[in-house]
């Protein structure tokens, strides 16, 4: 019974974002929208000041890791949940250039983030859409790569983002979610000491948005850890599906292929 309980609870925390006071997934969403909207301006900042500047190093790793998909100039590639457009830039980097080359879409719901991202933007091969992640405006089977940096976790509802990335990947096609984990043991304890107390302090101090903060360490505490994401990604109907852990586990990038 209790092996039941705990495999429920972890299913319930599984299924998506919750802010505070979001009891739906439609107020989830809007409530994630507004918040992104909000902290915008500071955004970059924070991300580079609060990760020690290690968020430059995963997202160069993580672009690393599919440089031969992105090597191929008719390769369709998307960057899910952009925000302003840092992993998006990662992946370019690894784009030939050239006649043929097609571009790299970078999605986001936030207007004020994919404005900011439009800016970094400008004279590349980018295409920016303002659109939901459950709900994007791509075609069956028409994408190569997705990969998705510290916004999966964001989604209203993790299998149906899952579903989704299925659907519009070509056979063969791969994803690549990289985002926050909750490590475990002494690790874990120092990182709760400064991602529940620290983070929120002085991101709400410099955004002028605390409760945005707040959500932050809530949101890496209720996402899925890598045996359940796995099981899930798996569950999509993904094969070769993995987890390399980053930087003592802080973070990570899941990895899985069409089949």
């Amino acid at each position: 019974m209790m092996a039941e309980h705990r495999a429920r609870m972890e299913h319930e925390l599984s299924t998506g974002a919750r802010p505070v006071g979001a009891t739906t997934e439609e107020a989830a969403a809007a409530n994630v929208q507004r918040m992104f909207d909000s902290i915008a301006p500071k955004y970059d900042l924070l991300n580079h000041l609060l990760s020690m500047g290690l968020d430059q190093w995963w997202w160069a790793r993580a672009a690393r890791t599919f440089r031969e998909v992105l090597a191929r100039p008719d390769a369709a590639v998307l960057d899910l949940c952009c925000g302003t457009g840092d992993m998006t830039m990662a992946l370019m980097k690894h784009r030939p250039v050239g006649v043929g080359e097609g571009p790299v879409y970078a999605v986001d719901f936030s207007h004020e983030m994919l404005e900011r991202g439009r800016e970094k933007f400008a004279g590349k091969n980018i295409v920016a859409i303002e659109a939901d992640a459950l709900h994007l405006p791509m075609s069956d089977s028409s994408l190569d790569l997705v990969v998705s940096a510290f916004g999966f976790r964001n989604l209203a509802n993790y299998e149906e983002g899952l579903a989704e990335l299925y659907r519009v990947l070509a056979p063969g096609g791969q994803i690549g979610i990289l985002d926050c984990n909750q490590p475990e043991g002494v690790v874990g304890a120092l990182y709760d000491l400064y991602f529940k107390h620290v983070l929120p302090r002085v991101g709400g101090m410099i955004s002028g948005d605390a409760r945005a903060y707040r959500y932050l360490p809530a949101s890496v505490e209720r996402f899925p850890r890598p045996k359940r994401m796995l099981e899930m990604i798996r569950a999509a109907g993904f094969g070769d599906a993995s987890w390399t852990s980053y930087t003592f586990g802080t973070s990570g990038l899941y990895r899985a292929t069409k089949p």
